[in-house]
Parts: C-alpha cells; structure tokens; sequence
C-alpha cells in the first residue's frame, strides 16, 4: 500500500486490534519459551532455585527485550506483526508511513508500562496484580473508544494509529 493511498485509509476498530493482540499473544507465549530455554542453558538449568525462585535477575530483562524486539521489528519492516496480517491492519504514523525507530520504541514500551505493576505481586499476591494490570491495560486501550483515529495511549505516545488495509 502507497504512503499516499495508507494515509487514507481508515482507523481500526479496537475490536480487531485485540483480536489481532491475540493472535500476537500466541507469538509472545513462543519467544518466551525460546527465552526460557536459552536461560536454561545459560545457567546450566539453575535459572529458578528449588522454591521457584528466580536465580538469573536479569531474565526478566532478557525476555523484556526479546518481545520488544519482535514488535519494534514487525512495526519497522511493513508496520504489521504476524498477529496484525490477517486481520489487515497495521500500524502507521500519522501521515500514513512506518512508524520511525523512536516512535516504534516509545509504542512498545509505553505499552508494556503497566508491567511494572508485576512488582506489586509480593504485596498484594498475583491475583490481585494481574487483575490490576487487566483494568490498567483496559484503561490503556478504552482510550481508544473515545478518540476520533481510534488510539490507545501507546498510540498517542508514539503519534501513531492503527489502521485498516485496503
């Protein structure tokens, strides 16, 4: 699709960009297991300790890294993740063309930010934290509902949109 024909096109309705994060979920659950194995073999299978705990603090960051690898790179070669392919969407600047470097970081990590909740889970439990980080990214995608290009914060962020192809 042409810059010029793209910068037409129609924002996406957040229904389908979550069907699309889905699908992306799927991609996530393979890169972490890849990530887990390359931890594993990094510690000589030392990387959680006989009470689960971790032993290696910086897999945390390792796996944080190699999921925003995949979508900063998706966003940068074409604008579309796996997960965004069929459901004819991706992700533009806001004259239509791939998102910048910049732009594509300020995404993902304004995206990911309701992560950092995860620090919570030793006070207030895991059910808790992951009921909190669901309504924090509700939050962070119900913007959409009521801005007129259909962006979440992480679009508003990065000054990008998702949008329907063709």
């Amino acid at each position: 699709m042409s810059e010029a024909s793209s910068a037409t096109a129609l924002p996406c309705p957040l229904w389908r960009r979550l069907l699309a994060l889905v699908y992306d979920l799927l991609i996530v659950v393979a890169i972490m297991m890849v990530a887990v194995m390359i931890g594993l073999l990094l510690t000589h299978g030392q990387l959680v300790d006989a009470d689960g705990r971790l032993q290696a603090l910086w897999f945390p960051l390792f796996e944080g890294v190699l999921v925003a690898a995949y979508f900063v790179t998706s966003w940068l070669r074409g604008g579309q993740t796996i997960g965004m392919r069929p459901w004819h969407i991706r992700v533009t600047r806001a004259d239509g063309g791939t998102p910048s470097l910049q732009q594509a970081v300020i995404r993902v990590l304004v995206a990911a930010a309701p992560l950092l909740l995860l620090v919570l889970q030793s006070r207030i439990g895991l059910r808790a934290t992951l009921w909190a980080l669901l309504w924090v990214w509700a939050g962070w995608f119900a913007v959409a509902l009521f801005d007129p290009r259909r962006r979440a914060l992480h679009d508003l962020a990065a000054n990008t949109e998702i949008r329907l192809l063709g």
